[in-house]
């Protein structure tokens, strides 16, 4: 059984229709072309350097979870194969309001903040998702891995996340002030950082360690740091495509009881131990809390 910590004026003519598309794009219409009609190809941005979840081997060639993912919910929905462009975890959210892409599949968290309607103060995304969930860990050199038991162990020690990262995020808080924190524009930098011995530890989700644990026969996870909220991933997109939204959210229910997410997990993080898989593995009731909406279900509305 999973065990989560869940977040759980008067207007001339033109103007006036144009503030109610807005405000139908903010209930869940979809004023605009289908994302899928609209291309024949789907423009997906996806992380460079993430074994295991999604890593950019050759010009163009992706593979990892991630690319599993996004293949399958664009075929189960008739889509034509998708393009994959590289992106840094900071520039995710732009990059989709800029039109630079269509959708992102790049172990991006689903967020309250990164949920709500741009002119509420969020980033405006819609979510679909998650497709899978896990809690932050710790990578370390395997030499090293028995001095590092607890996450209290790091108390004093230099760790390395990345910009733009809930992991960045959570470390920053003032439960872990004894963690000394260095933080870098992408993960490949902190691994390099790992192996050379700059750093004692990288920190993020463990279903990213886990690929470069797969990866990297000198690093390894610290098994029994897991820490923080649940991260749930989804594939985003920026409002105003609820039904292309729900259209992917009603694939990805099926997607995730079948055997195909089994064989998809299986075959980009074999390292990922059973339990954990388990535990990252999503449930309908959770993918309609957070799929293609304004704030997740339950969360309260300011």
């Amino acid at each position: 059984m999973k065990d989560k910590r869940r977040r759980v004026p008067p207007l001339r003519a033109a103007t006036a229709a144009a503030l109610l598309a807005v405000t139908a794009a903010g209930c869940g219409a979809d004023p605009d072309p289908s994302i899928f009609a609209d291309r024949k190809k789907v423009r997906v941005g996806a992380k460079s350097d993430q074994p295991g979840t999604s890593l950019e081997r050759h010009a163009g060639d992706f593979d990892g979870l991630d690319i599993a993912v996004a293949r399958e919910l664009l075929d189960r929905v008739g889509a034509e194969p998708p393009i994959f462009n590289g992106i840094l975890s900071r520039n995710r959210a732009p990059a989709l309001r800029e039109g630079e892409v269509d959708l992102v599949v790049a172990t991006f968290s689903i967020t309250a903040r990164r949920m709500l309607p741009a002119g509420e103060g969020g980033d405006g995304l819609d979510f679909v998702g998650p497709y899978a969930s896990t809690q932050q860990g710790m990578l370390v050199r395997a030499a090293d891995l028995e001095r590092f038991r607890t996450l209290e162990d790091l108390n004093g020690r230099l760790v390395c996340v990345w910009k733009g990262t809930t992991s960045a995020d959570e470390l920053r808080k003032p439960a872990y002030q004894a963690i000394r924190l260095r933080e870098e524009d992408d993960a490949g930098y902190c691994v390099n950082a790992l192996k050379a011995g700059e750093v004692d530890a990288v920190s993020t989700d463990q279903l990213i360690l886990y690929g470069f644990m797969e990866a990297e026969p000198t690093l390894a996870v610290a098994p029994a740091i897991a820490f923080a909220e649940t991260n749930d991933y989804g594939v985003a997109m920026v409002k105003g495509h609820r039904k292309d939204c729900e259209r992917l959210r009603d694939a990805l229910k099926k997607y995730v009881v079948s055997n195909e997410w089994d064989r998809d997990v299986e075959n980009n993080l074999p390292r990922l131990p059973l339990e954990r898989r388990n535990e990252a593995r999503p449930t309908e009731t959770e993918i309609d809390a957070v799929s293609c909406r304004d704030r997740p279900v339950g969360a309260p509305v300011d």
